[in-house]
């Protein structure tokens, strides 16, 4: 595919030869326990420069499409991405039931959220798990979220994050507040079903932290919420090409903050 469109400024070779995307899919990663996660999908190698990503899944959990995104970060930077099974013991919510039509399915959404999907306890899972492969070795780490997981990587980047820099995808509640927490570089890509306006005073408050010029952003307004993650319908071409474009600049912000 090629990015005319899409101008990303990239001076790395490697971030603009991303393995082809595929809808069907067979993850090139394996599960392992990793810190207090019973289940973490683990891809790619070790990195020579010593840098780890952590991926926050969507409501839905691992799904192919998360994970062929993992396995391209992981394949592009040279890197290892962790995606840990933030839910369990807990399943993801049912895709089946997304979105709801009910007032019980609403309510089972919310319950969700306030369950197993609690974002606050997933923020402290998540700096946890960042501190731990800190521990372990890792001289930089790197964070990215999907919906739900938007919105916990998002509160994970402030004051004593683990991490060098955050990055967000068709994230779930978006707040301006969140930002003007951050105390690293944030790369934040919305499609049309997210606040514009948040975003736009995201940009905004952002744009006056001293890491503004390491951050990325990209509003996709052809695109749907869940379109890079496990609602990619990688048959459409355009949803493949805008989860092709999205890698790219994902890897290169990473890249760059890394």
């Amino acid at each position: 595919m090629s990015t005319a469109s899409h101008p990303i400024h990239n001076t790395n070779a490697a971030c603009c030869s991303i393995p082809p995307v595929q809808s069907e899919y067979t993850p090139k990663g394996t599960f392992k326990s990793v810190g207090d996660f019973k289940k973490v999908y683990v891809t790619g190698g070790p990195s020579e420069t010593g840098t780890a990503i952590v991926c926050v899944y969507d409501i839905f959990g691992f799904f192919p499409q998360t994970q062929q995104g993992a396995d391209i970060i992981a394949s592009t930077l040279k890197t290892t991405v962790y995606m840990p099974d933030f839910f369990e013991p807990h399943a993801p919510f049912p895709a089946e039931n997304f979105p709801p039509t009910t007032d019980e399915g609403k309510k089972a959404l919310q319950d969700f959220f306030g369950g197993a999907a609690n974002p606050g306890a997933a923020v402290k899972k998540l700096v946890a798990f960042g501190q731990g492969l800190k521990s372990g070795g890792a001289k930089k780490v790197g964070a990215y979220g999907f919906c739900w997981g938007g919105k916990v990587t998002l509160s994970a980047g402030g004051e004593s994050t683990p991490f060098e820099s955050v990055s967000i995808v068709h994230p779930a509640m978006l707040s301006v507040d969140d930002a003007t927490k951050l105390t690293v570089p944030l790369g934040i890509y919305i499609s049309k079903d997210e606040p514009v306006d948040e975003y736009i005073k995201i940009l905004d408050v952002i744009a006056k932290k001293p890491f503004a010029t390491k951050n990325d952003n990209k509003y996709y307004s052809n695109m749907f919420h869940g379109w890079a993650a496990a609602r990619a319908d990688l048959k459409v071409q355009d949803n493949k090409e805008e989860f092709e474009n999205l890698y790219i600049r994902l890897a290169e912000f990473f890249r760059k903050t890394l």
